[in-house]
């Protein structure tokens, strides 16, 4: 059986677990290649290309102090961005 790319396997969530304490979503690995995106381009998340559901998600990573901002200008700790990075290969590109 082969991995889809964008698909959430046990080992993103093995990963996610291990850095952030927690298991994503499918939501939620699907929404971390657009904020990649976003802080290397216009730094501006479109508002109108977020759903009610990814709006939760930046809330909560809000909370945790992940990110800052939004539509009016997003920021992203380095911390973040590394694991944004690592879960994004394992789900995106190395694929099994």
């Amino acid at each position: 059986m082969s991995q889809g790319r964008g698909q959430l396997t046990n080992r993103i969530k093995a990963k996610s677990k291990e850095l952030l304490g927690y298991e994503i979503t499918q939501k939620e690995l699907r929404l971390m290649p657009y904020i990649l995106y976003t802080m290397q381009n216009e730094q501006k998340i479109e508002i109108h290309k977020i759903d009610p559901e990814e709006r939760k998600i930046l809330k909560k990573w809000k909370s945790e102090d992940h990110i800052e901002g939004g539509a009016s200008g997003l920021r992203i700790t380095k911390e973040f961005w590394n694991i944004l990075c690592e879960i994004v290969f394992l789900g995106y590109v190395d694929i099994d």
